[in-house]
């Protein structure tokens, strides 16, 4: 069947059979290629059916589908002309594994982050009646989505505006039982079909017009809501304005497109609960859709991955450091934001259960909960993916800076992540947490410091305190000589002369290549690491400006208020520019697509190679 699917007009065509066949293959089809290229597994493996009947259901690419997070959007695009390049998945030019309106016309809106799928349908909605238009749109969001704040945001204001929307909760989490289940589905039926709603409006207009019904009427609304409380799970949507039907078998396809095709007749916001298996169809994903939700290349038939590396992960690394500690200090408790096990978290929440707290996709009210412990006496540490700690800015500056509380931020996945691409990057932290006043911002250099930064923030600091490290495995690069952690103070690795070079983070493999290059033409280049972001080692510029013409800072941020900037200014007030000329090599002032981390880095110029060459030019140059 899949071989003669290019488009959503081809699946039109299919009855439920041909279409219950083609989920099939669609499984084997994504199961072969993701295996292949790694990717979002589980969640679009719970997805088939419900992708295939919104397509079947709708006129896309007029009528517009927003996903959420839009990591489980793969069957929409092998269904959406995108097949024959689905091979390229998350590789360098080749697909993104989320939604890109400039990748497809059948994608309305750019998706990365989770939560604000209802107030962009919304906002679409809106456009469209101001336009006079008449197309469907739908929002897809998951229930662990839902757990995001802007989402019920979102939902305050549909019920309020009253805009013809469906709301699609995919939910693969949940528990509810077979009896209130089918009970409430039959209500749901029920209330869209047209007769009741035609009855129970009709009910209304004459109960109005008999004189001194009130109270009648009031009577009638109570009991009606007792009812709904006892009965229907999705009252709490009702109360803000929805019409709610379901829960829904996510995975039946005729119940499906019959519930779908309901929805779009309805006047008003709509929500639809679908049931659904994260991972169904694959038995390893299905009783491990954690493990499977983002995988590396795996193999298909026993379901592992390709040999680790005996190295630990950053991650792992900043974990046990935690466990260790709180094993003494009973102070220390960790935060999670529905990442306890890609933060490393796991064996702490293991470990100490009380003391460990997963508020869900909830970054900002993470940073605001966390504040909190922090006034109270305790030392919370926050572990966060970097681009997901761009959405509790405004906490982190009004809940922790200002009130100067001991809150430590593990800030991980910083740098390139890869193939995730632009919407997962996380180049920008440097940037937006360096001007926060009372914030300490410091980079290990390798897994060693990591580990000596993570005590000194929990031991020797008690203010706002920044740790950024990047996925994947540590390096042991001059791990053999790395010094305890003195507050605002960098180090030299290697003396040299004339030319400096200062590693910020882990960048050392560019760094120490860029060493080897230079010292390969004569030179006898120095390399500092700069340890501290915020505050910069003022001491360090002054003695490299003795020792140096020259001045170089790698990073892996956006050059535009990195570390970069930082040493610049530091350089400014010092009055050392006259001195030295200084140059910052990061990333720039764009959007940083998808792709393995050297083929990035190679791409916009950061590989040791080439900065090498940069640097020869510009020392020839004197420039």
């Amino acid at each position: 069947m899949l071989d003669s699917v290019n488009l959503p007009k081809d699946i039109k065509k299919l009855n439920i059979s041909q279409l219950n066949r083609l989920a099939l293959e669609l499984r084997a089809f994504l199961l072969e290629n993701v295996s292949k290229t790694g990717g979002h597994l589980a969640s679009n493996l719970g997805v088939v059916e419900l992708t295939l009947a919104l397509h079947y259901c709708l006129n896309t690419p007029e009528d517009k589908i927003v996903w959420d997070v839009g990591h489980q959007a793969y069957i929409h695009k092998i269904i959406t002309g995108r097949k024959d390049e689905f091979s390229s998945l998350r590789q360098l030019d080749g697909l993104s594994g989320f939604p890109k309106p400039n990748e497809s016309e059948y994608d309305s809106f750019t998706a990365g982050h989770s939560s604000t799928s209802i107030s962009i349908a919304l906002g679409l909605a809106c456009a469209r009646d101001l336009a006079g238009g008449n197309e469907k749109i739908v929002a897809v969001i998951g229930d662990g989505s839902m757990t995001g704040g802007v989402a019920f945001e979102a939902l305050n204001n549909a019920g309020r505006y009253n805009r013809n929307l469906i709301v699609i909760l995919n939910d693969n989490q949940m528990a509810i039982s077979n009896n209130v289940g089918a009970i409430s589905r039959h209500l749901g039926e029920l209330r869209t079909e047209s007769r009741y709603i035609e009855a129970k409006d009709g009910v209304k207009k004459i109960l109005e017009r008999i004189p001194g019904s009130e109270p009648f009427v009031d009577s009638v609304k109570r009991t009606k809501k007792r009812i709904k409380y006892m009965f229907v799970p999705g009252v709490v949507f009702e109360e803000l304005g929805f019409r709610y039907i379901g829960p829904v078998d996510g995975h039946n396809i005729e119940e499906l497109i019959g519930t779908i095709n309901r929805a779009k007749n309805l006047d008003g916001p709509v929500l639809i609960h679908v049931r659904t298996i994260k991972g169904k169809g694959y038995k390893y994903a299905e009783k491990n859709p954690e493990d499977y939700h983002g995988v590396n290349p795996f193999d298909l038939k026993t379901g592992k991955a390709a040999k680790k590396s005996a190295l630990p992960s950053y991650s792992s690394v900043f974990g046990k450091t935690l466990e260790r500690l709180a094993e003494k200090d009973k102070k220390i408790v960790a935060v999670s934001a529905a990442m306890c096990k890609g933060t490393g978290l796991a064996g702490f929440a293991e470990k100490y259960p009380d003391r460990f707290f997963d508020v869900g996709i909830a970054e900002q009210h993470a940073v605001s909960f966390s504040a909190a412990f922090a006034k109270e006496g305790y030392k919370p540490v926050f572990a966060v993916y970097s681009t997901f700690l761009q959405r509790g800015y405004d906490e982190i500056m009004q809940d922790v800076c200002l009130q100067n509380l001991h809150v430590v931020f593990g800030v991980d996945r910083a740098g390139i992540v890869g193939s995730d691409g632009e919407t997962h990057q996380g180049i920008y932290d440097l940037s937006y947490l360096s001007h926060m006043p009372n914030m300490t911002v410091m980079v290990p250099k390798n897994g060693a410091e990591l580990e000596k930064m993570v005590e000194f923030a929990l031991n020797d600091m008690d203010s706002p305190t920044a740790i950024r490290y990047p996925r994947g495995e540590i390096t042991e690069k001059f791990a053999e000589n790395t010094a305890d952690i003195e507050y605002g103070r960098s180090e030299i690795l290697k003396d040299g002369e004339k030319i400096a070079i200062i590693n910020c983070g882990t960048v050392l493999n560019e760094t120490t290549a860029i060493c080897e290059g230079l010292e390969k033409e004569g030179y006898r280049p120095l390399l500092a690491n700069l340890r501290f972001v915020k505050p910069v080692d003022t001491g360090l510029l002054k003695e490299i400006s003795e020792k140096c013409d020259y001045i170089f800072t790698v990073e892996d941020n956006v050059l535009t208020g990195g570390a970069g900037s930082e040493v610049l200014n530091a350089l400014n007030d010092l009055g050392l520019m006259k001195k030295v000329i200084f140059h910052a090599f990061g990333f720039p002032d764009v959007f940083v697509e998808h792709g393995k981390r050297d083929e990035l880095f190679s791409r916009y110029g950061l590989d040791g190679d080439t900065i090498c060459n940069e640097i020869k030019k510009r020392v020839e140059n004197n420039v």
